[in-house]
């Protein structure tokens, strides 16, 4: 978290009363990631007041609370712990998805690298209420570190009471595992993660069944983002009541945001939903000094990028949604006028034609066509038929495929042609890239040409 006390908005607002730091709060502090920094900022207060409850009590009390989950989708947490059935004589598992991916995401990891008993603690709650007796995390296996950091938290919990038999006198029992996934991007679609978690090759499933009912092997089961299952503590131990007195009615709480690309400050930023990227900007010292904002997206490369003219819009489900795009994971990617669009478009699309599984045919060569044609058009090798090839394209992978990366192959297209169309054709009409004038007959106009002020 951002140390801003010297900062003021251009309302006169101080960033305290605009950002909210609770998971964040002790970032800063040293050995942040141990049992003893936990337990001073009231660590496991909210486990013992959740065990004073039912877990019916417990779920409906989360529901109540307007937790949405923050993994991307935005679905109600209470909900989906509600979900899972009672008294079928099964297991029931929680899966906590930790395989952080999307390009732009980074605040998963840097929270379980300096909080990671949130987790914990959320975990055993979570488990509690959905009367599951073994959890798993199913972490991205690249980030050793965190992989560690994680693993000793874990340990310290069951040193403590807090995992293993019996927790806190209270009866419950539970064991948690820490599963180290082998990096591939699929894997945080959580069907995937779940045939990964099973040993097999991470690939969607096509539902019904959905994992509530036939889960982790073929449990009902919970799959939950990390930063959702962090929540949850502070939610007990602070009540609903604080929690629904930030954000907006229909998103309330708080959320990291990660700003990232052509910033002054890039960093975790802790704010109530529906705070704006203006005021994210201007506590955090705007774009890089000498330029302005072109293009940004909302909640990582797989939503639709929006431009200098959606600043003020609420960074909520709401507000981002009726503006044409979604706050998946709150990835606030800003680049600035020196960035070719077709350029970034072409490197998120490899990235996701790379990263498809090929399981479903509209994505498996889908992504494929698309590389293919935005390579020539960055090149300059393009037809202006291309463009509506690409939105035809798009078109048949949006909503085709078996999980989301197919659609979120197909929101930069869609978005950047809305935007950037004459980007594109200037792309055609040059014979390359009008950034890059090795590659160009044509240099970037005037307004492309650095003009030195923040946004």
């Amino acid at each position: 978290m951002m140390t801003l006390a010297a900062e003021i908005d251009k309302n006169g607002t101080s960033p305290e009363k605009l950002l909210a730091p609770v998971l964040s709060a002790f970032w800063d502090q040293p050995e942040s990631w141990t049992l003893d920094t936990y337990r001073r900022h009231e660590g496991y207060e909210g486990l013992r007041k959740a065990l004073t409850m039912s877990p019916d009590d417990l779920i409906a009390y989360v529901k109540d609370s307007g937790l949405r989950g923050r993994g991307g989708a935005g679905f109600p947490t209470g909900m989906k712990w509600q979900f899972i059935p009672q008294g079928d004589g099964k297991p029931h598992y929680l899966v906590v998805n930790a395989d952080e991916s999307e390009p732009g995401t980074c605040k998963d990891i840097p929270l379980l690298f300096a909080n990671p008993h949130s987790l914990i603690e959320g975990i055993v709650i979570a488990c509690y209420a959905i009367r599951s007796s073994h959890a798993f995390i199913y972490l991205r296996g690249e980030v050793v570190p965190v992989l560690r950091r994680l693993h000793e938290a874990v340990r310290e919990a069951y040193e403590a009471g807090y995992l293993g038999t019996n927790i806190m006198g209270s009866g419950l029992d539970l064991e948690l595992t820490v599963h180290a996934g082998a990096g591939a991007y699929i894997c945080g679609e959580e069907t995937a993660l779940l045939d990964s978690l099973e040993g097999r090759r991470g690939q969607p499933r096509l539902r019904p069944p959905f994992p509530a009912v036939a889960g982790l092997y073929a449990c009902p089961t919970v799959v939950n983002n990390v930063e959702s299952i962090a929540s949850v503590p502070a939610i007990l131990n602070k009540g609903k009541d604080w929690f629904k007195s930030m954000g907006s009615e229909k998103s309330p709480g708080f959320t990291l945001y990660s700003l990232s690309g052509h910033v002054s400050g890039p960093g975790q930023y802790e704010a109530p939903l529906g705070i704006t990227l203006r005021q994210l900007l201007d506590m955090s010292g705007g774009m890089r000094p000498g330029h302005r904002l072109k293009f940004w997206t909302p909640g990582g490369s797989s939503t639709p990028m929006f431009t200098e003219e959606h600043l003020d819009v609420p960074l909520d489900y709401e507000g981002v949604g009726a503006a044409g795009s979604m706050l998946g994971t709150k990835a606030l990617q800003c680049f600035d006028e020196t960035t070719c669009v077709v350029r970034a478009v072409t490197r998120w699309t490899e990235f996701y034609a790379h990263e498809s599984c090929g399981k479903c045919t509209p994505c498996r060569e889908g992504t494929y066509w698309l590389v293919q044609l935005l390579r020539d058009i960055e090149a300059g090798k393009g037809q202006m038929s291309d463009l509506d090839k690409l939105n035809d394209i798009a078109d048949n992978i949006n909503g085709k495929s078996f999980c989301a990366l197919g659609d979120g192959a197909a929101s930069p297209i869609f978005s950047s042609l809305k935007y950037f169309r004459d980007e594109y054709e200037q792309h055609i009409t040059g014979k390359g890239c009008p950034f890059d004038p090795a590659r160009s007959t044509v240099w970037a106009d005037d307004k492309n040409a650095s003009q030195g002020v923040n946004a």
